[in-house]
């Protein structure tokens, strides 16, 4: 290949799933010139990734994607998203509500929403392809990566298996999936941990299964506890209202697509027999894995390529595209030249440890949990006690929807609290915390602040005195620092946020909050964009 062959650009993506274009689009709308490569001409038509939650949506709607997306929807607004948790078989008389997302509705500027992965690629390679920053390779795969001190190359063969490219950039990032060529090129090792589960996905159409399940309104996916899992889930979700489904389990080690009655699992799992016709058998392990670090001189990981788990909660693909989020604002600073040296790296010391914790306070926690009250109650040794413990679980559930709320509060580059630690635990708050996720309010104008923040950073100034707005934005000049002012009254619900002044990062997370007349600006945003560590 000679060199007048080599394409430049400023960031490659390896990986064209959501993970993939939401860092292509969040790049693109700032201008950052990026070459996406996705060996898959089309979406994948497999029903994964379906719970979004608000904060997933807020994405959407910096994407300028949100009402494409809400179009795409495969089940009608009035039917509902919720989940239903139910013991033994899904039709017994134990059931409670589970994952009820809107609980938190009031702290997030959009409400969630469900419908299958491939639905939600399709509406991103449409955004995608509106921008003219973006260029994308479908049906292309990488044949060759490697960095130097300048720079990344990427050599790429087309979908006619004989046309190659050099690509040259930057930066690159790998959202490739959990077997990621990127990572592996990288030299980036995972520390996995495998629950020696093999893990069957059926995708089936049944009519009759949505008239047996019209007990449960408002209910898209389903969560059926048994003693028999020691733990581990049978999962049915609607892809669609009325017709098309996808359930997993745990079978058997050596299960195959010909070895197995599958519909004697599904009869089994919902405690009644319904006519199935099946369109899909997959296999996957049940495991976690996160890779040891995040980046590598100029080469990123998202998504799955920096961490995977089983699909139990619906935190995967929301994990993803918080990685593109805070991934996408940091390159596109460091390449418009208004960061230091540490924000690149505050993208690790950010999203492991939430990923981490994800894994840990929820995911496995759950299925210790489940594992350990199935072996301790029993309907038929004791019916009282196992009531009284289940309906315990019951409110249980209820408060775990609130207790995940990622933050940053031991990031380097935000004001956060002595000995704070990044985490997917936390609470929920209007009042506005450096190192947690801006809570929507209403303006004065009638418009909400969602509605105003700006690209960069921005500064809420709710009664703060002139001054110190003015010693503030002299600061960002200073820096070059995109900065935009909201100035309003204190009142009105804005009182919430518990102060005067508030600086948001780009990706809605509070930076600095305080009440200070006169504090120190230049000191506070050198901090913030990563130029030195200041304390």
């Amino acid at each position: 290949m000679l060199a007048g062959d080599t394409r430049l650009t400023q960031v490659i993506i390896v990986g064209g799933g959501p993970v993939g274009l939401g860092l292509a689009i969040s790049l693109g709308q700032r201008g950052i010139d990026c070459v996406l490569i996705e060996r898959r001409l089309e979406p994948q038509p497999i029903p994964k990734g379906q719970n979004l939650t608000q904060r997933t949506m807020e994405h959407f709607y910096f994407w300028h994607a949100e009402d494409a997306l809400r179009r795409a929807r495969t089940i009608p607004p009035e039917y509902g998203i919720g989940g239903l948790t139910a013991y033994g078989t899904l039709l017994s008389d134990y059931h409670y509500d589970w994952l009820q997302r809107e609980l938190v509705r009031d702290y997030y500027f959009t409400a969630n929403e469900r419908l299958p992965q491939y639905e939600t690629e399709a509406v991103l390679r449409a955004r995608a392809a509106q921008l003219p920053s973006v260029r994308t390779h479908y049906g292309s795969v990488v044949c060759d990566l490697r960095q130097d001190a300048s720079g990344v190359t990427v050599e790429v063969e087309g979908p006619d298996g004989d046309r190659r490219q050099t690509l040259r950039a930057d930066y690159a990032a790998g959202c490739d999936g959990s077997h990621s060529v990127t990572r592996q090129a990288a030299g980036l090792t995972q520390t996995l941990s495998d629950h020696d589960r093999r893990m069957v996905l059926l995708v089936f159409r049944s009519t009759e299964l949505h008239e047996l399940l019209k007990r449960y309104p408002g209910k898209s996916f389903y969560c059926v506890l048994n003693p028999e899992l020691k733990g581990y889930w049978r999962f049915f979700g609607r892809v669609d209202l009325g017709s098309t489904w996808f359930f997993h389990a745990p079978v058997p080690a050596g299960t195959t697509a010909d070895n197995f009655d599958f519909h004697g699992l599904l009869h089994k799992s919902l405690g009644a027999r319904f006519a199935i016709a099946m369109e899909h058998v997959g296999f996957w392990d049940l495991r976690f894995a996160i890779a040891d670090s995040y980046r590598r001189g100029r080469i990123f990981v998202a998504g799955d390529a920096a961490h995977s788990h089983p699909p139990y909660g619906g935190y995967g693909v929301n994990t993803g595209l918080e990685d593109a989020t805070n991934l996408g604002w940091k390159l596109a600073a460091t390449l418009q030249g208004w960061t230091g040296p540490g924000l690149l790296d505050s993208y690790d010391t950010e999203r492991r440890p939430v990923f981490a914790s994800t894994a840990h306070d929820f995911i496995e926690k759950a299925i210790r949990s489940d594992r350990e009250f199935l072996a301790a109650y029993d309907p038929a040794r004791d019916r009282a006690a196992f009531e009284e413990n289940w309906n315990k679980r019951a409110a249980q559930a209820r408060s775990e929807v609130g207790e995940f709320e990622p933050n940053y509060e031991g990031s380097p580059i935000v004001w956060g609290p002595p000995g704070g630690a990044c985490s997917a635990l936390g609470s929920h708050s209007h009042a506005a915390r450096a190192g947690h996720h801006l809570a929507p309010q209403p303006l004065s104008s009638g418009r909400n602040v969602y509605e105003e923040l700006g690209d960069g950073f921005t500064l809420l100034a709710f009664g703060a005195p002139d001054t110190a707005v003015a010693a503030f934005e002299a600061a960002a000049r200073g820096f070059a620092l995109p900065l935009k002012t909201i100035h309003d009254t204190r009142d009105g619900g804005r009182e919430r946020y518990g102060a005067t002044l508030v600086l948001v990062r780009p990706d809605q997370f509070v930076a600095w909050a305080g009440d200070k007349a006169d504090p120190d600006p230049a000191r506070i945003l050198q901090r913030m964009i990563g130029s030195a560590n200041v304390t």
